[in-house]
């Protein structure tokens, strides 16, 4: 239990009126700490800068032993117990390893408190030393040395997205209630009836898996499959082996024996069964090729499985052929000759866009086609003298392959043979325009096609917005129509699609090109991955016009306010910095009608770049860093050939990893010096550039920084001495550095995490 208070210290004291200093601390104090105390590190967290989330890899240690009676118990309530000794012991450590959008979880248990920690990494689990367990997940920084020869060599950091999510600790006077041996008795019923149907599943595999070798599955596709999967669950081809009814029998089991068993599975007599081996054809279908021969039931399963599938696998597929008399029950089968060919047949209905399995019939194959016709409208449901048409279905991969079947030629002269699929509708619909797919081959080509697409705003990228249906062969044009038709949008040029990171599960950073791509599986195909997600965007002018454009978003520093404010620009590809300054000036408020802007580059509190006024806008990148524009200072503008300009950045000192390292905050900002000028002058005049109050600026300490290494320097030291320096090194690395503390370390956390982040007031136009 835990209890919130508030400590007034000193002589402060808190009027209702408003008077006097209020200065309170707000805490918690604990009335009782639990035997296993379980800590959050909260290594995930909201970013407002960024709207998102965010993980938290920075470096956090923590103890083997934690003490929290420690400082005269400074987290306990008066109202504690403090004859209980709050000693923790670390028991484990749970870890993420990943980023905010997705990771692995695993952990670091020593489940005797001894000194040898486990691994436990989804099944598996090792040994691992105690700093493997502690100091590997701290998180921060690891820093390599590149050792290659004639290179710099300078350390290379890099951050850890492997560090500790959640400690347990246990209370060292609690440790053998909770460190015991767990009897039966001791598990909960419900967990124990769980356990053991775990294990006995577990159990079950593995005996399965053992014994695999002994047995054949057999599995046994019937018209009753077709049925219910064509149509519904497939369109090609005749059933989906992995949903039929299967049976797991012994090699050794005679077949005779077997079809005792569908005897009994679905109560079909052994005389009325007829077996049927599949086939795999080399257009890659899947068909029933030929009845068993009566030498082949004769045989033990696992011979016939050999002798059907030369991929030796443990599968032998059949198809059950049964005779149902008027009465639906099973009849003697006609016996089979030389020139009786089994086909399959499915109905097409244009008009519901439905296609069904209707039923088999024998053939002959010097038979026509126009012979069976009554049969095929009889077993459709229509008239008798309804006029219909025929189709072969052939194949569909890699692309639907289904042919006109001539009506008049003979079933042997068309090559229709065991197993073949004929598709077959109403004439008079096939070559009605006003239905979507009125005939079969287009019907085919489109199932074959047909892609559900989820839709989702740019801006939202976690919500779906709508589902389309559509064809993996759409082009371009026809894609974004529908979409602004489903938006409501008359100008279609005005939708802007972005593609799926099926790895990321993010859009991708580049939008697609207007008519970039030439069909929708284009835009679905990530690497070998096809996504069923698409983002979309509402332009405010049509795509191939917006391309023709560069946007911009730059930060302006006011001279005469403490405020940044954002504008967006889109200028023409052609266009050079001064166009931007000078669509600027018309935007924002001068301090006088004829003062001059710079645009600047600026990084991690840094400023990287000036950018000359005629250089061009295409290559400027604001993805990654801020652009920033602002005044050119008067005292910039006449600069004497001894006079230097500067780089002044803002830090402090942070302790990372057992050192101390220069951390950057603020806004940077260029400054003038003048040769042989202090320190102490050049602080006059920074001090009155910040408007910083004396007794705060009494307390920053500045140094000359040169490749994060700072030189403190004394008021009476020349300034401009240590810049004359000439070598390799930008600007940015060699720099005046103001070391106070930040005053908004809130803010100073987020806007490390963030570009565009700025400490004044920001506001954001359009």
């Amino acid at each position: 239990m835990y209890v919130e208070v508030e400590r007034l210290e000193g002589d402060n004291k808190y009027h209702a009126e408003g008077h006097g200093l209020q200065d309170a601390k707000k805490g918690v104090l604990f009335i009782d700490f639990p035997p296993v105390l379980q800590l959050h590190l909260k290594r995930f967290e909201y970013d407002f800068m960024r709207d998102t989330m965010v993980k938290v890899n920075d470096r956090y240690e923590f103890p083997l032993q934690l003490d929290l009676d420690r400082d005269n118990g400074k987290y306990l309530s008066p109202d504690a117990d403090r004859s209980v000794r709050n000693l923790y012991t670390l028991h484990s450590v749970l870890v993420h390893s990943g980023g905010v959008h997705g990771g692995h979880y695993y952990a670091f248990i020593r489940p005797t408190l001894s000194d040898q920690w486990f691994k436990f990494d989804d099944e598996r689990v090792t040994k691992e030393d105690m700093k493997m367990a502690l100091e590997e997940q701290y998180g921060g920084e690891e820093e390599l040395l590149q050792t290659n020869p004639g290179f710099n060599n300078m350390p290379f950091k890099f951050t850890k997205h492997s560090n500790a999510y959640m400690l347990v600790y246990i209370r060292e006077c609690d440790k053998e209630k909770i460190i015991c041996n767990v009897d039966e008795e001791d598990i909960a019923e419900h967990l124990r009836i769980r356990l053991k149907k775990e294990q006995g599943e577990k159990e079950d595999k593995r005996r399965y898996k053992a014994e695999a070798h002994l047995y054949t599955v057999i599995k046994l596709a019937r018209e009753e499959d077709l049925q219910e999967q064509i149509g519904r669950e497939i369109y090609f081809d005749l059933v989906d082996h992995e949903k039929v009814h299967s049976f797991r029998v012994p090699k050794q089991l005679s077949f005779t024996a077997f079809k005792e068993e569908v005897a009994k599975e679905f109560g079909i007599p052994i005389q009325f069964q007829r077996f049927w081996i599949w086939e795999k054809r080399q257009n890659h279908t899947f068909r029933p090729n030929r009845p068993l021969t009566p030498q082949e039931e004769a045989q033990n399963v696992g011979q016939l499985r050999e002798i059907s599938n030369k991929t030796y696998n443990a599968e032998l597929k059949l198809f059950l052929e049964v005779e149902l008399g008027l009465d639906l029950c099973p009849i003697s089968l006609p016996e089979k000759t030389t020139e009786d060919t089994l086909v399959f047949f499915k109905l097409y209905t244009p008009e519901k866009g439905d296609m069904r399995y209707v039923g088999k019939l024998f053939v002959k194959s010097y038979c026509k086609p126009v012979e069976i016709l009554s049969k095929l409208n009889e077993m459709a449901g229509f008239h008798p003298d309804e006029e219909i048409e025929l189709y072969e279905e052939i194949k569909f991969e890699p692309h639907v392959m289904c042919e006109r079947l001539d009506k008049r030629v003979s079933f042997r002269t068309s090559e229709i043979e065991d197993g073949d699929i004929i598709c077959f509708q109403k004439a008079s619909v096939a070559s009605n325009e006003r239905i979507p797919y009125p005939g079969i081959p287009s019907f085919l080509e489109y199932v074959h096609n047909r892609q559900i697409v989820r839709f989702r705003l740019l801006e939202r990228p976690k919500e779906d917005a709508f589902v389309l249906e559509l064809s993996k062969i759409h082009t371009y044009d026809e894609v974004v129509e529908r979409v602004a038709h489903q938006v409501g949008l008359d100008d279609p040029s005005k939708i802007r699609l972005t593609s799926h990171n099926c790895y990321s599960q993010q859009p991708k950073p580049t939008p697609i090109k207007y008519r970039g791509v030439q069909h929708l599986i284009d835009m679905l195909v990530h690497y070998n991955q096809i996504s069923d997600m698409l983002y979309y965007e509402v332009l405010d002018i049509p795509l191939p016009q917006l391309q023709g454009l560069k946007n911009l978003k730059v930060a302006f520093h006011s001279a005469t306010k403490d405020e940044v404010v954002i504008h967006n620009f889109r200028l023409p590809k052609e266009s050079i910095v001064r166009d931007v300054l000078d669509e600027l000036k018309k935007k924002v408020e001068l301090s006088h009608p004829d003062a001059e802007l710079r645009l600047l580059e600026v990084f991690n509190h840094k400023i990287y770049k000036i950018f000359p006024l005629n250089g061009k806008i295409e290559n400027i990148n604001d993805h990654y860093w801020t652009l920033r524009a602002e005044e050119i200072p008067e005292e910039e503008k006449n600069l004497d050939i001894h006079d230097l300009l500067i780089h002044v950045y803002h830090f402090r000192r942070e302790t990372v990893q057992n050192s101390l390292q220069v951390q950057h905050f603020g806004d940077p900002f260029l400054l003038v010096i003048h040769e042989g000028e202090t320190l102490a002058e050049v602080k006059v005049r920074i001090q009155k550039k910040l408007q910083v109050s004396d007794e705060e600026f009494s307390e920053w300490r500045f140094a000359f920084v040169s490749l994060s290494r700072p030189e403190y320097l004394a008021d009476s030291k020349i300034l401009s001495s240590y810049f004359q320096r000439r070598d390799s090194h930008g600007g940015w690395e060699q720099y005046l550095g103001l070391e106070h503390p930040d005053n908004d370390p809130k803010i100073s956390n987020m806007v490390n995490q963030n570009r565009h982040s700025q400490e004044k007031g920001v506001r954001i136009y359009n």
